[in-house]
């Protein structure tokens, strides 16, 4: 199962410096029409056929709902009751159990893997956190971003094992950070040999039931036809097609669930109020692997760790024959966001999660209107080459010479009035207030960013293409 790592890169904004506050600021009344908004607009530009979207706020479910159409024929509409494949975001249940087993003392991160699974290329070195972190070497059997024809047909979890975690390492446990799929199969295997009981039924009965998810199927074994919505694909750019399934057996532990948008969005509301593991595991969860060179990896156990705009942020995304997925947890803001889609190897399900998770911490005081429209007056002034200098500081009246206005005029005026103008941050640095902007103007995306002094006049206004 491979996975698309978009969330950070899509989020993040330049500058590491304190946020104004640590919590979700659109008001929980505007998000179904902001949310309706960014994913008709997305489907509509990428050509998805559907996406389930669920959205946490203040630690709880605020809105679920679904989008497009489930199946193209006949045609079958997107409900929120309806499962879809995770994906990907199915590794971090499989990293809480292996974290239940720790709480009960019957396993440790620290232990070998050949304590449970023996004759394993290196063995004694490789740990059970290096699995969960993707840093033990283990070669990736799921590279492509196809369906090899050696896996349309079942597997076991050994024969995977046996073909790919008995080659060389591709470099020494600790040393790297590589994702592969082996490290969860790996992983699953041996809570299936400590529990005593199947992966699936481990992490059902332990994990989904106590959690009250009751959408969840093991699409690993049950295949395509135990969800409703078709999983799509392309060829280029030709139309959706039926993806082409893997095997049964080939997403065991790195990519097996399927469950509905609100159902991934409970594990969420788990992780924010830290009801279900105990504190130490969450600790282990959602705190980055450190390196052997002391680099941080960028990766917990089964999450991306990171900051986001002044925001803690543990995500995955998924991708599995047909589906993409993300899933966006912000623990110290009791904020999620969960997007689902059917096709494979597409943006959409990035694309929203990111934009309305941008909306969520869209940042709403009593200037944020004024200054809006200022800071709008000022990009049109410069799509025409002039500024209003009377509302810049001196040294940024310098930074605007006659090149400067030159350059902007050229480079802005023909993208005509701008579509969107919308803060999304705001923030200190050096005494002044820094306020981030998304602009939309002739179909291009983007970031406007100004300081400004306590007496109200800017010591910046920069434009760049958004990331």
């Amino acid at each position: 199962m491979r996975t698309v790592a978009i969330a950070t890169a899509l989020l993040a904004v330049a500058g590491a410096s304190r946020p104004i506050a640590a919590r979700a600021q659109t008001s929980d009344a505007r998000i179904p029409a902001a949310v309706d908004s960014i994913a008709h607009r997305v489907l509509a530009s990428t050509g998805v056929p559907s996406a389930s979207v669920a959205v946490v706020t203040h630690g709880r479910l605020r809105y679920a709902q679904a989008y497009g159409d489930a199946r193209l024929s006949p045609r079958v509409a997107a409900a929120p009751s309806m499962a879809y494949a995770l994906g990907s975001i199915s590794k971090q249940f499989a990293a809480a159990a292996v974290l239940l087993l720790q709480q009960e003392g019957k396993l440790s991160l620290g232990d070998p893997v050949s304590r449970y699974i023996p004759g394993l290329t290196e063995g004694d070195k490789v740990t059970i956190r290096n699995l969960l972190s993707h840093t033990s070497g283990y070669q990736d059997f799921w590279p492509q971003d196809y369906v090899p024809p050696a896996m349309e047909r079942p597997v076991t979890p050994q024969q995977i094992l046996d073909h790919w975690a008995k080659q060389p390492l591709d470099f020494q446990p600790g040393t790297r950070w590589q994702y592969s799929n082996t490290n969860f199969v790996i992983a699953a295997l041996i809570v299936q040999k400590v529990s005593g009981v199947p992966f699936y039924q481990f992490v059902h009965d332990r994990i989904l039931a106590p959690l009250h998810i009751a959408s969840a199927v093991d699409f690993d074994a049950r295949g395509p036809k135990s969800i409703e919505p078709i999983g799509y694909m392309r060829y280029g750019l030709g139309p959706l097609r039926p993806a082409i399934p893997t095997g049964a057996g080939w997403m065991f532990g790195a990519g097996e669930l399927a469950m509905t948008a609100s159902d991934v969005a409970k594990w969420d509301i788990a992780m924010i109020d830290q009801s279900f593991l105990q504190p130490a595991s969450y600790r282990a969860l959602e705190q980055t692997v450190l390196l052997a060179n002391g680099a941080s990896s960028g990766y917990g156990l089964g999450v991306d760790v990171g900051m986001v705009n002044g925001h803690r942020d543990i995500a995955h995304s998924g991708e599995v024959a047909g589906f993409t997925a993300q899933n966006i947890v912000f623990p110290d803001d009791s904020v999620a966001v969960v997007v689902l889609t059917n096709q494979d190897a597409a943006p959409a399900a990035g694309a929203i999660a990111q934009q309305v998770s941008q909306r969520l911490f869209t940042t709403e005081d009593a200037q944020t209107a004024a200054r809006t429209a200022v800071a709008r007056r000022i990009f049109t002034g410069l799509q025409r080459g002039t500024i209003a200098r009377s509302l810049f500081t001196a040294d940024a009246n310098a930074y605007f010479g006659a090149e400067a206005l030159a350059d902007f005029k050229s480079s802005l005026g023909a993208l005509g009035a701008p579509t969107t103008f919308t803060q999304i941050s705001q923030q200190y640095r050096g005494g002044m207030l820094e306020r981030v902007y998304r602009v939309v103007a002739g179909g291009k995306t983007l970031r406007v960013w100004t300081y400004e002094l306590p007496s109200g006049k800017l010591e910046q206004y920069q434009v760049a293409p958004a990331t």
